[in-house]
């Protein structure tokens, strides 16, 4: 697992041995990095569901400012500081579950990235606690990977929506009342 481009370009970065953990491969996050590239010079990032911290490193190093880290895992958390002093960067780390985690944030953010494990069917969740605290600014972007259908609610669209194998990638946008 690497940084693919920016300044962190090439950047090795540690990641989880066994198969219980699946990191989004390079060709995915390319093409995804591709359709981001307007949103990440100066943004500010929630990666909800971090990880290893490969996709908010990933929008570090290609321009955004900030980047807010999320996992309820312990060994996650411990990769992702890992990772983050490997890249030499900063960033707020929290360990919690995601519903916590949204109702402790900052916002509002540019960017959400949520790649929760895929047993979880929990967009519309995500997505309403989103709403409900105000966390995307109102031009702002919800990635959100999954390897089926989501559930959309009411105020939410899809701008755009990527399949790659099983894994689907949607764009998600407040809708415009």
């Amino acid at each position: 697992m690497r940084i693919i481009a920016g300044k962190h370009r090439g950047t090795i970065l540690s990641a989880f041995q066994g198969q219980e953990i699946r990191p989004t491969p390079d060709r995915v996050k390319e093409s995804v990095f591709q359709i981001l590239s307007g949103y990440l010079q100066g943004a500010r990032v929630l990666d909800l569901f971090a990880g290893s911290g490969a996709l908010g490193l990933e929008c570090l190093s290609r321009g955004a400012s900030e980047a807010v880290f999320n996992d309820e895992s312990i060994e996650s958390v411990a990769l992702l500081k890992k990772n983050l002093v490997r890249c030499n960067e900063t960033g707020k780390v929290y360990g919690l579950d995601y519903a916590a985690c949204l109702q402790t944030v900052k916002g509002p953010f540019d960017l959400i990235l949520c790649d929760p494990p895929y047993r979880l069917d929990i967009s519309a969740d995500v997505l309403s606690r989103i709403e409900e605290r105000g966390l995307l600014q109102e031009d702002g972007l919800v990635v959100y990977e999954s390897e089926r259908e989501i559930a959309v609610p009411a105020g939410w669209e899809t701008a755009e929506r990527r399949t790659y194998g099983r894994v689907n990638i949607f764009f998600l946008k407040r809708r415009n009342v």
